[in-house]
């Protein structure tokens, strides 16, 4: 093998790697709308019920480390808002419920409507504001039907 040739591929290797890098690192933490009509049942997710206004479900493992942080902002946020409530989803020992909302990283949040309709979805870490602005635009929104 040449040694120009192996140092181009590895170059371009270097180079492919940063890209995916640096997109998958923008797509990080940022707000998706999700189009969805299927309402999501709070005992599929171990909950009772859920908020009159807003839900914010929090899939998480026993080995991510980044969920404690994400579960302390959305605890608080929920806790700051009447009518947002908080589920937590271990999804260690529940890889169905992985497979059905299409978790492929932990932490993944989704936002609820008040009629349990996943609106947002967030992928990884998560900035308050941006969730803040996501429940905003939810309760300002009139009912649908």
């Amino acid at each position: 093998m040449d040694v120009t040739y192996a140092l181009l591929a590895a170059g371009a290797l270097v180079v492919l790697t940063t890209i995916a890098g640096l997109v998958f690192r923008r797509r990080q933490g940022r707000a998706r709308t999700v189009d969805s009509v299927e309402a999501v049942d709070p005992a599929l997710l171990g909950a009772e019920s859920l908020g009159p206004e807003a839900t914010l479900v929090q899939f998480s493992t026993e080995i991510c480390s980044r969920c404690p942080g994400v579960r302390r902002v959305l605890t608080q946020i929920a806790d700051a808002r009447d009518g947002v409530s908080y589920v937590d989803v271990d999804l260690t020992h529940r890889p169905d419920l992985a497979q059905h909302f299409r978790v492929l990283q932990t932490p993944t949040t989704l936002v609820l409507d008040r009629r349990g309709v996943i609106r947002t979805r967030f992928g990884g870490t998560l900035e308050r504001a941006a969730v803040e602005s996501e429940l905003t635009r939810l309760q300002k929104e009139p009912t649908r039907a």
